[in-house]
């Protein structure tokens, strides 16, 4: 891969996927990226990005484990990618080699939030409540945060937690996974404790 990389030794242990390099930007090497969440700060902020090889595609051959690649600039484009150029890819032939790599950046390098802002990483693995009549119960856990076009949705695995807190999901007649989509907006959620890894809504728990 080209770029200036480090040793496997050195890659962080707290990288988050970040997005994925959908295509070359025009022939001196930029590269389009589509970013994961609505905010691109996380990604235009990280002064050394990791990209990772997809499972298959044209880049087999390539080293498997992430690599750092060195930002020279970056900026929006279109309002919904990042372009950016790296230090040691000079021209379109290098830019489309990574294509189809995803973007990982340490979660150190991350502004901070500001005052009710997450980042959908964050969110990713909290328990969920909602409610039953007047209590509050415990629906689910999210797996996943996406966006509508018009605010983000969390994907919240049904289950029940065990005696131990352990997780068990809850699964459909065909074994497959619940889930229940909720809007992440203030109408619904009241409260989210990232240190106690909940958040408290007042979503039905029979919906």
């Amino acid at each position: 891969m080209a770029g200036r990389a480090s040793g496997a030794d050195s890659v962080p242990d707290d990288l988050v996927e970040v997005g994925r390099i959908v295509a070359a930007h025009g022939v001196r090497g930029w590269l389009k990226i589509q970013p994961y969440s609505a905010d691109a700060q996380a990604l235009l902020r990280a002064a050394i990005w990791w990209l990772k090889l997809p499972a298959a595609g044209p880049q087999a051959g390539m080293a498997p484990s992430a690599r750092a690649i060195e930002v020279r600039t970056s900026r929006l484009h279109g309002g919904r990618f990042v372009v950016a150029q790296f230090e040691g890819i000079a021209d379109r032939t290098a830019a489309e080699a990574l294509q189809g790599c995803t973007v990982w950046a340490s979660r150190a390098a991350f502004p901070e939030a500001g005052e009710d802002e997450y980042y959908w990483v964050d969110l990713i693995g909290c328990d969920f409540f909602g409610q039953s009549g007047e209590a509050s119960c415990f629906l689910g856990r999210v797996d996943e945060v996406f966006d509508n076009g018009a605010h983000a949705v969390l994907r919240v695995a049904r289950g029940v937690l065990d005696g131990q807190g352990g997780f068990q999901p809850e699964a459909d007649a065909r074994g497959r996974p619940v889930h229940v989509l909720v809007p992440f907006v203030q109408a619904h959620v009241q409260r989210v404790d990232l240190a106690a890894r909940r958040i408290d809504s007042d979503w039905p728990a029979d919906f």
